[in-house]
């Protein structure tokens, strides 16, 4: 598997490159807006939230800390979203070429995951020169960072692959899934502080994935920098679990999605 993604790298690249590139093209202003975009998302919280409703983050006398905690929330469910989100149509969207050309049909996922993560760096990176500008950086904590997108990217990629395959055959799959990515989003702590909810609500929420992710994220990006290990083993089983079920899925079902699509 490893030799195929490996002598298909250039295709891989490639497609990368043309599809950041198709995004912007005829705009007058190009990649630019892969700037200006998560620019403005990141001023209008810090604005809306800082000055204009005063929000504060219990325990902390920043005016900026609630504007943090939830930029940190919003741009990693972000990247949640749409790893799983085009994981869920990526068969679909690649119906053509999965009947015209031979080629290994896990590179499609894997493009999938680089893309999102482009994107994911640019706007990041803008919300670490943020923090860095406005006296929040949170120092050596930030390398936590690269664990917690490990187990983030197993755990969107293993439910994209099994949405995947299983939306070529059950169209409905995408539709339900779209609805309730809605009801997880205000289910997980990333609006309001987890400590604000009774006791009984945060045990139910210990099986939520995405709960102590984006809390440890939070904590990390908001200048605590208290990392729950444990917690994250939750998301990390959850995520092991799904990788290997979808990449199963696949294998048992490359030739008959071919065939249904």
């Amino acid at each position: 598997m490893l030799r195929s993604l490996w002598h298909y790298r250039s295709f891989i690249l490639g497609s990368v490159q043309r599809e950041f590139q198709s995004k912007y093209r005829n705009s007058l202003l190009g990649a630019a807006w892969t700037v200006i975009n998560p620019l403005a998302m990141i001023l209008v919280y810090t604005v809306i939230f800082s000055q204009v409703m005063k929000a504060r983050l219990p325990g902390t006398d920043s005016s900026l800390a609630y504007s943090i905690y939830l930029c940190a929330g919003v741009l990693t469910w972000g990247l949640f979203v749409e790893i799983v989100g085009r994981g869920q149509n990526i068969f679909i969207e690649n119906a053509n070429i999965l009947k015209k050309i031979n080629f290994p049909r896990l590179t499609l996922p894997v493009i999938m995951v680089l893309n999102a993560c482009v994107n994911f760096a640019i706007i990041f990176t803008l919300f670490l020169l943020f923090l860095l500008f406005s006296g929040h950086w949170p120092g050596w904590t930030l390398l936590n960072m690269l664990p917690l997108l490990g187990i983030q990217l197993l755990l969107s990629v293993g439910l994209g692959m099994v949405l995947g395959v299983a939306n070529v055959f059950f169209r409905d799959v995408g539709q339900f899934f779209g609805i309730f990515l809605q009801f997880w989003f205000w289910l997980t702590p990333i609006v309001y502080p987890s400590n604000i909810l009774p006791e009984q609500v945060r045990s139910l929420m210990n099986l939520n994935p995405m709960f102590p992710l984006i809390l440890a994220y939070q904590n990390v990006l908001a200048g605590q920098g208290v990392v729950d290990w444990s917690a994250l083993m939750v998301p990390l089983v959850t995520g092991l679990v799904l990788c290997a079920w979808g990449w199963r899925m696949f294998r048992s079902h490359a030739g008959e999605m071919v065939d249904e699509l």
